[in-house]
């Protein structure tokens, strides 16, 4: 992606299983980090080129977490979202 630039990131707090964090699923998680980071570049959803999420642990979760997380962060549809599995 030459041009490319990374404007924000941001992360979920680490919690413990079956901790306070229990009731959300990840990509709800990941639509509140979204959204913190747009909220700190000062950027909208619609200003966003792709979008790169990670997640350790994805079974149950749905297919493509990072898609899930940036729409409900108010992110176009269209725009790519890639979720990496590492740990």
């Amino acid at each position: 992606m030459p041009g490319s630039v990374i404007v924000s990131g941001a992360r979920t707090p680490i919690g413990r299983f079956n901790g306070g964090l229990a009731n959300f699923t990840g990509a709800e998680l990941g639509t509140h980090a979204i959204s913190a980071a747009l909220e700190r570049a000062g950027i909208t959803g619609d200003q966003v080129d792709h979008v790169v999420m990670g997640q350790v642990l994805q079974a149950g979760q749905g297919q493509i977490t990072a898609r899930q997380a940036a729409v409900g962060a108010g992110i176009p549809m269209d725009v790519p979202a890639i979720t990496i599995n590492k740990v």
